[in-house]
């Protein structure tokens, strides 16, 4: 059975402009690759052996993007916002007042320094079907904090 990758259209854009980027770097890749062969003795050239080390890691990232693309599920916008549910945006409010804003997104997507947070960390199974005015306790590896859901869109 195949894994499905959910990702939201924003995800999925940036993962098709990534692969773009990757693909056009190939050609140049290569001409490194050529000129630090004309430098001779491939055994001690460092350069050759960062040409080929890049282009492994970008032909592997290519290879990688390309299967998350071919078995992508996109996360439609949620079409009510009574529930908290993947591809929510959540507003919370802790009790010492402050507010925190996180979008629940699938793995692939997560990026918690950009408030994008995986359905599967503690943070995206505390608040999964959640409603407004509910109560949520997120621990984590850090500590345990409390929060009220303010808003879901």
């Amino acid at each position: 059975m195949k894994k499905q990758f959910r990702l939201t259209k924003s995800g999925v854009d940036e993962l098709e402009k990534e692969l773009k980027d990757l693909i056009e770097q190939r050609g140049a890749i290569a001409d490194r690759i050529k000129t630090a062969r004309e430098f001779g003795d491939l055994a001690e050239n460092a350069e050759y052996s960062v040409a080929r080390l890049d282009q492994e890691r970008a032909e592997s990232r290519i290879s990688e993007i390309e299967h998350i693309l071919q078995n992508v599920e996109l996360i439609k916008a949620p079409r009510n916002d009574s529930k908290v549910q993947l591809g929510s945006v959540v507003q919370l409010k802790s009790d010492a007042g402050s507010t925190k804003q996180f979008q629940v997104v699938g793995t692939v997507e997560a990026d918690p320094l950009n408030k994008k947070i995986s359905d599967e960390s503690p943070i995206g199974q505390a608040l999964l079907g959640k409603a407004v005015g509910d109560n949520v306790e997120i621990k984590t590896p850090a500590e345990t904090s409390f929060f009220k859901i303010v808003s879901i869109s």
